[in-house]
């Protein structure tokens, strides 16, 4: 039997059904392996001809695991080594191939007796199990222990150790050849390693890859990482994606500290537990200082000088203990790169990732303390915080749930994992400079070290080719510095004598631009506000911003307030009867936002108005519908109840086939109904030369809608989905608006 590969957990996935945000209309890849062979998308054929060998189906790893309590990318390696192919027959042996060596090979706990059994009768067999060595100090021997065998003392040689020194710390996945001879010697252990080969990949062809990267869009490469992960990227926004992603920066820098917290589901440790053979997933309880960094007793290193990433999980918890050496040890690890053992002091490049589930809501977390809220309190301190690089948004992650789960190719992750490893030697943290793009000049050390290395290490994951437009250097430099900001202005939401620093870049131009986190442009009034006294973390803060912050969003007031406070549902002043005039101009929402509704974004526009136009090409697919349907909800509910309302929608047929046409008109014909019983009459006509998206009021008011009604992300349909019964609680898609009074 061949060697193995490692891979990201994949499972299969179904097509998006109602209630789906946008998806393309032909999506790629459907069916499973017992069915009819899925459709291929051009992404799919794409990588499977440039990355031969080096690409699986996604949804074969749940096919083949069966009960196998095994990393995935133990059975990617296999998948790869007899199914990484396009052609269905030798994906269908593949399967069988695996299925067999896994029935034939890999040692189940509960069966581990028969295996024994199977050694001693063949005297010799091979197995796949999870192997860690430890050095017999008393009789100077390496012996291995084999998890699910259950065997321990076994003899190894001293090359092999050399070799392979994971095997050290924390074990490996291996491919063992086990003997046995029995011999009258007690204390004589009768099992007998004679080959030991770790599931990994044993070539990497660097410049293959970055040639065949440069075959791919961006976009297209984006969605081939994604897939790569285990997830459809169909499902999921630009910025959804970029989030997925930038876990695995820590693979591809060293030295890199990143925390994320967030809800429970959204599969924070997937990636650290399943993707890589070079990363490490311990519970944030379990770890000391003997294990993480060198055990004084006898010289050996922990994990941090073995593997390439180290992974807390369960990380928060106010109550959890946490070892007060341990703390002070991994902050000058964090800052420095290295750690004492005794008189000498000894470095390292392993990443750390700090994952954690959050018990409260942004909002209340805001008001309440701070983003940092959920961690123990030993780690609740500004200078341990500010070691770290880049925290993500948990809470932007959409729950884990089976649909999201891709069928298209994706890279066998053994294969990727090497990619990232080859990468971390290099540094991009200064490829924005080559555009003229360049840091705030007043930004600290530590924090323009946070945003290199978040910029360096998503540049390696997206163009490790270097060929990046403005564009995207930009998206990523702006990502980057959003990841340092949110770790900086809860520090000083914690630790008010610390400086304040405007976040944001300078263009060749010279022309600055504030960056801010998307929770700070949703939630203003509870960001910018003073932290209670006595709350989590300390006394009284100044507020979650210095002054140098404030300055970003002096001058740009839509910055801090995407969406003002609405008052009797009219956003910017009160009820159409009140004083304050409804806003004129143009607004931008970011990708994720949450708070946004069509009765705040339209409907106050559209109150007395007898006769509406909506044009929107895309009025197509179910949730178009839908979000069309829930637009007249909102002018049923702000007009009068004796009043009536003629809607007029201009959109385009749907393509495809007489099939999706028929659909569509089923969809309008009931939506016309329903508006009916509002006393709301909808015309709809058909225009094949549709551009601009809008509505207009004969009123005078003229709304330009970049997405037009199509702004909201995917949502389940659940009925105990607060997201499908009100807006305000799903994520946007990024678009702009433009409000225009007629002859104003």
């Amino acid at each position: 039997m061949s060697d193995v590969s490692e891979a990201a957990p994949a499972a299969p996935a179904g097509p998006a059904g109602p209630g789906t945000a946008a998806a393309p209309e032909a999506a790629g890849g459907a069916g499973g392996t017992d069915g009819a062979a899925p459709v291929r998308s051009a992404l799919d054929l794409k990588a499977n001809r440039l990355f031969a060998g080096a690409v699986v189906r996604k949804d074969l790893v749940k096919a083949v695991k069966g009960n196998a309590i095994v990393p995935s990318y133990v059975l990617e390696y296999l998948l790869g080594q007899y199914a990484a192919s396009d052609d269905e027959a030798t994906i269908r042996a593949g399967i069988d191939t695996v299925r067999r060596i896994l029935a034939d090979h890999y040692v189940h706990r509960n069966q581990s007796e028969l295996v024994k059994s199977t050694i001693r009768e063949r005297g010799r067999h091979r197995i796949i199990d999870r192997v860690t060595v430890t050095l017999n100090e008393k009789d100077d021997v390496y012996e291995a222990e084999f998890a699910n065998l259950g065997v321990k003392g076994v003899q190894v040689e001293p090359a092999t150790v050399k070799a392979h020194p994971k095997l050290l710390v924390g074990g490996v996945w291996c491919i063992c050849d086990i003997e046995y001879f029995h011999s009258s010697d007690l204390r004589a252990v009768p099992w007998i390693l004679g080959s030991l080969k770790p599931i990994q990949l044993s070539n990497f062809d660097v410049d293959g890859y970055l040639a065949a990267r440069r075959e791919f869009t961006t976009d297209e490469w984006i969605d081939l990482l994604v897939q790569s992960v285990g997830f459809d990227p169909a499902l999921f926004g630009r910025r959804a994606k970029l989030l997925q992603l930038a876990r695995l920066v820590p693979f591809a820098e060293r030295n890199y500290n990143l925390v994320e917290l967030g809800p429970k589901g959204t599969g924070k440790s997937h990636v650290f537990s399943e993707f890589s053979p070079h990363g490490m997933l311990v519970s944030g309880g379990e770890v000391t200082v003997p294990k993480l960094f060198v055990n004084n007793a006898n010289g050996r290193l922990g994990l941090v000088g073995y593997w390439d990433v180290v992974a807390f999980d369960e990380f928060a918890g106010r109550r959890k203990r946490a070892d007060r050496a341990l703390v002070d040890i991994l902050k000058n690890y964090m800052a420095n790169k290295s750690f004492s053992r005794g008189v000498e002091t000894l470095g390292a490049e392993a990443s750390m990732v700090f994952v954690g589930n959050t018990s409260h809501t942004v909002p209340y977390m805001l008001k309440h303390s701070d983003l940092f809220d959920e961690l123990p309190e030993s780690y609740h301190d500004s200078a341990y915080l500010d070691r770290l690089h880049c925290y993500l948004p948990g809470w932007e992650v959409d729950t884990i749930r089976g649909e999201m789960f891709s069928r298209g190719y994706g890279f066998v992750v053994d294969y990727i994992a090497e990619v990232l490893k080859s990468m971390r030697s290099q540094d991009f943290s200064d490829r924005y400079l080559r555009h003229g793009l360049s840091l705030s000049p007043d930004i600290s050390t530590r924090d323009r070290d946070g945003v290199h290395k978040t910029f360096s290490g998503m540049m390696k994951i997206l163009h490790p080719h270097g060929d990046a437009s403005l564009q995207e250097t930009e998206e990523i430099l702006r990502f980057a510095i959003e990841g340092r900001k949110r770790v900086k202005d809860q520090i000083l939401r914690i630790d008010p004598t610390m400086p304040g620093v405007r976040f944001g870049y300078l263009d060749g131009g010279g022309t600055w631009h504030p960056v801010s986190t998307l929770e700070e442009d949703e939630y203003p009034a509870y960001y910018h506000s003073r932290r209670p006294a006595g709350s989590h973390g300390g006394p009284a803060d100044t507020g979650g911003s210095a002054d140098g912050e404030a300055e970003d969003t002096a001058g740009e007031p839509e910055a801090a307030a995407a969406v003002p406070p609405a008052r009797n549902g009219s956003p910017g002043g009160p009820a159409p009867h009140g004083e304050a005039p409804l806003f004129e101009g143009h607004r931008e929402f970011q990708e994720n936002q949450r708070g946004v509704s069509f009765g705040t974004l339209l409907v106050p526009y559209l109150r007395g108005a007898g006769r509406i136009t909506v044009t929107d090409p895309y009025i197509r697919q179910f949730h178009q519908a839908r979000n069309l349907m829930e637009l007249l909800e909102g002018i049923a509910t702000a007009k009068d109840a004796a009043d009536e309302v003629e809607v007029a929608l201009v959109t385009s047929e749907s393509t495809g086939g007489e099939e999706k046409v028929r659909k569509q008109l089923e969809f309008l014909l009931k939506v016309r109904e329903g508006a009916a019983a509002a006393g709301i009459r909808l015309e709809v006509s058909f225009s094949g030369t549709i551009h601009d998206r809008s509505v207009v009021t004969d009123t005078g008011w003229r709304i330009l809608l970049g997405r037009g009604l199509d702004i909201f992300q995917y949502i389940t349909g659940d009925a105990f989905d607060l997201a499908t019964r009100l807006q305000e609680y799903r994520q946007v898609r990024a678009f702009g608006v433009t409000y225009i009074r007629d002859g104003g």
